[in-house]
């Protein structure tokens, strides 16, 4: 009998340990050219993730990516240092939706993050909060 009062505990760990194994789950996509032209994805921010994490768009071609975050008080951001690339973004998100526009111009891998850090805490990227935009012909 001893033993039932530390049940919800161990319930308690197991949703948590649960939990984080399917936020780590990588989601790639490959963006949808519209009839006009433009490469349409989706994007949401949440507690220390991005889903898609790994996106896949044509060099040359323009991207827009619509992109909000889940509701709550931690802060994110949507972060892209690839000036050589055509990509140089930094862009706060909120729980409305944001459109980023922009036009890769060199193929490669490229990392996007959140650059936020709680103070005394890793920052949100070193915590997973990053994916990859893979640039091909």
């Amino acid at each position: 009998m001893r033993h039932i009062k530390y049940l919800p505990v161990v319930l308690i760990l197991l949703f948590i340990f649960s939990a984080g194994s399917v936020i780590a789950q990588k989601t790639k996509l490959t963006a949808t050219v519209d009839q006009d032209g433009v490469q349409r994805v989706e994007i949401l921010a949440g507690e220390y993730f991005f889903n898609p994490d790994y996106i896949i768009v044509k060099v040359n071609m323009p991207v827009e990516i619509k992109i909000k975050k889940e509701p709550g008080i931690v802060p994110h951001d949507f972060v892209i240092k690839a000036p050589e690339a055509g990509m140089d973004i930094a862009e706060s998100l909120s729980t409305e939706p944001k459109t980023i526009q922009f036009i890769p111009t060199k193929t490669g891998k490229y990392p996007f993050y959140c650059d936020k850090k709680l103070l005394l805490s890793k920052s949100h990227r070193e915590k997973g909060m990053e994916g990859t935009i893979e640039v091909l012909e």
